[in-house]
C-alpha cells in the first residue's frame, strides 16, 4: 500500500522495535491552545478503582453477551459503552469521595481508555470462547438434535460443558492472540492508518469526557442514529465504495443466480444454514479472499524498513499537525520490545500445543502447532479487515481451523478435533483485532500502548474465569440448547454440522462451490496486485477486494449506510472541505455513540423479555388473504414470523 504524508514529525525507526532504554518520564504537552494537559506514565494510567470497575462491567457485559449470545447469536459492539460506564462509575466514586472531604486522585482520560480496553478483553471472551457456538456444539444434546442417525454424527465425538476445563481451555489459548501482532501496531496505526471506526468513536467520546473543546463538539452531534452511517463518515470513500460494490456483486447478482439453481446444484429444501446449500456459496467465497497473502507479504517486507511513510517538515501553523506529533510522540514512547512478543507467543504456543491434546485427545499436538504457525496470519487479515470495515471476521476464520484440522483427522475424532481448532483459531484472531482497536483509541487519547497491552492482559486474565462462570450460571438455571427454550443457541448446531462436513469431505460442498471459490481466490489476487503495482493516481480508484468480501457473508444492509455516511461526506466537502475536516469525525462519533450506548438498555429488554409494542412484516401483496378472518390469522402469523 502506498504511504501517506500526514504527520509533523520526523520518525525513522524501524517497525519493529527493539528494548527501550530511555527511562520513563512524566510530560507535559499542549493538549490545546489553552490547556496544559500532564500525561501520566504507563503505571499510572492502570490504577485499582479501573481494575474493580472493569471487574464489575466484565462481569455484566459477559451476562448480556451470553444472553445475546445464546439466543440471536449476534452481539454488537460494546466498546463504546464500556468507555460510556466506566466514565460514569468513577466518576460517581470520585464525587461520593468528594463530598465526604476525602480527596480523589484525578480521573484522567488515560485511566477511562485502560477500563474500556480492560472491560472489552473480558467481555469478549463470553463470544470468542464458544460458549454459544464451537464449545456448546460439543455436548450431547446438540448431538442428539443433528440426529443419532445423522452421517458422520458420532457419540465419540461429544464432550459436555464443565467449569475447570473451559476455565483451563480458555487460559491456554486466549493470550496467544496478544502477543501474536504487537509487533505490527506501527504498521497498522501509524503505517496503513487503518481507522477502526469503533475504536475512533470510542476514542472522541472519552475525550469529550476529558476536554472542554470535545465536550462542546459532542453535546451538539450525540445522538442515537445508526452506527454504519458514522463508520461511512470515518472510512475512507474507497473502503466504503469496496462494500458497496461487494454487496452489489453478491446479493444483487451472485446470491439470487445461485438460489435459482437449488435442486439442481443442491437441494432445494435445505435450510438457510446448511452447508450443503446457499449457506455453503456464502462462506466459501469470504474464506478465500487473496487480500490477506500480498498484505501479509507486504507487511514482512516492511518490517526492516523506515516507517517513512509519516515523514513531514514541522508545521506549528496547523493545529492538526501539532496534534498528530503529540499522538505520535505519545505512542511511540513506551515501546513493547520485539523479544518480549515473539518469546511471549513462542513460550504460551508452546503450553498449549502441550496442554490442548490433554484437554482433546483427538486434537494431536502436531496440528496444534500447525494452527499457531497459521494463526499470525489470520489474525493480520482479521485486524486489516476489522480496521477497514470495523467487522471482525473471527468466526469464519475460525471455520478455516475448523475444516482443515477436521478433515485432517477423518471419521475418528475429526468432529471433536475441528471444533477445538476452531476455538484456537477464532480465539487468536478475535483478541488481536481486538487489540489493534484498543491501541487506535489509545492513540487518539493519548494513553500509552504499553498501559493498553498490560490492561489487555489483566482484562483477558479476568475474562478467562468471569466468562465461564457467567455461563455457569446459564447453564445451571436453563435448557440451553433446547428448541423449546428460550435460549435455543442457534449456532451450536450449525457448529456442529460444519465439523461433519470437514469430516466427510469438501465433496459434500453443493456443486461448483469449490470452483466459485478458486475463481474469487484468483481474481482477489489479481486486483491487489493491480492496486500495488499501478500508480497512486490508478490504485486510489481501484476496490479493495477484502472490504468487499464482508457483504458476501454478512449482508448487504451496512453497505448501503456506509456509502450513506460517504455520500453525506463527499457532498459536505465539496461544501466546505474545512467544516468537514473538523467535523466529520465529530458527527461519525455521536452516531457510533448514540447506536452503542443504546445497546446496554436493548438488552436489559431483552434479558427480561420485554418485545417492542409493535412488529411489522412485510410480505407479497398476493399472499395477504381479502377475507376478514382470513386477515386475522395472516396478521397472525406474520407477528410470529417478526
Amino acid at each position: 500500500m502506498g504511504t501517506e504524508q500526514v504527520a509533523a514529525v520526523e520518525i525513522s525507526e524501524p517497525l519493529l522495535l527493539q528494548d527501550e532504554t530511555t527511562p520513563h518520564k512524566t510530560r507535559a504537552v499542549d493538549a490545546d491552545d489553552q490547556e496544559i494537559e500532564r500525561i501520566p506514565e504507563w503505571k499510572e494510567q492502570i490504577t485499582i478503582r479501573g481494575l474493580v470497575v472493569s471487574a464489575i462491567l466484565g462481569t455484566l457485559f459477559c451476562i448480556i453477551t451470553h444472553k445475546l449470545n445464546l439466543t440471536v447469536g449476534i452481539i454488537p459492539s460494546l466498546n463504546v459503552a464500556a468507555g460510556l460506564l466506566g466514565f460514569f462509575f468513577v466518576k460517581t466514586w470520585t464525587g461520593f469521595l468528594s463530598k465526604l472531604g476525602f480527596s480523589a486522585q484525578p480521573f484522567t482520560r488515560q485511566e477511562n481508555t485502560v477500563i474500556q480496553t480492560c472491560v472489552v478483553a473480558c467481555y469478549g471472551l463470553a463470544f470468542s470462547g464458544g460458549f454459544g457456538s464451537y464449545l456448546l456444539s460439543m455436548d450431547e444434546k446438540t448431538y442428539k438434535l443433528i440426529g443419532e442417525d445423522y452421517p458422520g454424527n458420532r457419540a465419540e465425538d461429544v464432550k459436555n460443558p464443565g467449569l475447570l476445563w473451559m476455565m483451563g481451555f480458555i487460559f491456554v489459548v486466549s493470550f496467544l492472540g496478544l502477543f501474536s501482532l504487537v509487533p505490527l501496531r506501527k504498521v497498522m496505526v501509524l503505517g496503513y492508518k487503518l481507522t477502526y471506526p469503533s475504536g475512533t468513536a470510542t476514542a472522541m467520546l472519552i475525550n469529550s469526557f476529558h476536554t472542554n473543546t470535545g465536550a462542546e463538539l459532542a453535546k451538539f452531534y450525540f445522538d442515537f442514529s445508526p452506527t454504519y452511517v458514522g463508520c461511512g463518515l470515518i472510512c475512507p470513500h474507497i473502503v466504503n465504495c469496496s462494500v458497496l460494490l461487494g454487496a452489489i456483486i453478491s446479493w444483487g447478482f451472485l446470491w439470487p443466480f445461485v438460489s435459482q439453481k437449488a435442486g439442481d446444484w443442491y437441494p432445494a429444501d435445505l435450510g438457510s444454514n446448511d452447508f450443503k446449500g446457499l449457506y455453503g456459496y456464502k462462506v466459501s467465497e469470504v474464506m478465500p479472499d487473496g487480500d490477506w497473502i500480498l498484505e501479509v507479504l507486504g507487511a514482512c517486507l516492511r518490517l526492516l524498513l523506515p516507517l517513512t511513510g509519516i515523514i513531514l517538515t514541522d508545521d506549528n501553523t496547523s493545529k492538526l499537525l501539532v496534534e498528530q506529533k503529540k499522538r505520535d510522540e505519545v505512542f511511540l514512547k513506551d515501546r513493547i520490545p520485539f523479544w518480549f512478543a515473539a518469546s511471549g507467543y513462542v513460550g504460551l504456543a508452546a503450553i498449549s500445543t502441550a496442554t490442548m491434546p490433554m484437554i482433546f485427545p483427538p486434537l494431536k499436538w502436531y496440528l496444534v502447532l500447525c494452527s499457531y504457525i497459521l494463526a499470525p496470519a489470520l489474525a493480520f487479515c482479521n485486524s486489516y479487515g476489522t480496521g477497514l470495515t470495523d467487522w471482525s471476521l473471527a468466526s469464519t476464520y475460525g471455520k478455516i481451523g475448523l475444516f482443515m484440522i477436521a478433515s485432517l483427522v477423518g471419521s475418528h475424532g475429526g468432529v471433536l478435533a475441528g471444533l477445538a481448532a476452531c476455538g484456537v483459531m477464532m480465539s487468536i484472531v478475535s483478541t488481536a483485532a481486538d487489540l489493534m482497536q484498543d491501541f487506535k483509541t489509545g492513540y487518539l487519547t493519548l494513553s500509552s500502548a504499553k498501559s493498553m497491552f498490560v490492561s489487555q492482559l489483566v482484562g483477558t486474565a479476568m475474562g478467562c474465569i468471569i466468562a465461564p462462570l457467567t455461563f455457569w450460571l446459564y447453564w445451571s438455571a436453563f435448557d440451553i440448547g433446547s428448541p423449546d427454550s428460550p435460549y435455543k443457541a442457534p449456532y451450536a448446531v450449525i457448529y456442529r454440522e460444519m465439523a461433519i462436513l470437514g469430516v466427510e469431505g469438501f465433496s459434500e460442498l453443493p456443486k461448483h462451490c469449490l470452483a466459485l471459490c478458486c475463481g474469487f481466490f484468483v481474481a482477489a489476487l489479481a486486483v491487489n496486485l493491480f492496486r500495488d503495482v499501478t500508480p497512486k493516481r490508478v490504485s486510489q480508484f481501484i476496490p479493495i477486494p477484502m472490504a468487499m468480501a464482508v457483504p458476501f457473508y454478512i449482508g448487504a444492509y451496512f453497505a448501503i449506510d456506509m456509502f450513506v455516511g460517504t455520500v453525506i461526506l463527499f457532498v459536505w466537502e465539496r461544501i466546505n472541505r474545512k467544516d468537514a475536516e473538523d467535523y466529520a469525525g465529530a458527527v461519525a462519533s455521536g452516531l457510533i455513540c448514540g447506536d452503542g450506548i443504546w445497546t446496554i438498555p436493548s438488552a436489559i429488554l431483552s434479558i427480561f423479555r420485554i418485545n417492542p409494542p409493535i412488529c411489522m412484516y412485510f410480505g407479497p401483496s398476493a399472499k395477504a388473504p381479502r377475507s376478514i378472518s382470513g386477515q386475522t390469522d395472516f396478521i397472525k402469523k406474520s407477528r410470529e414470523k417478526a
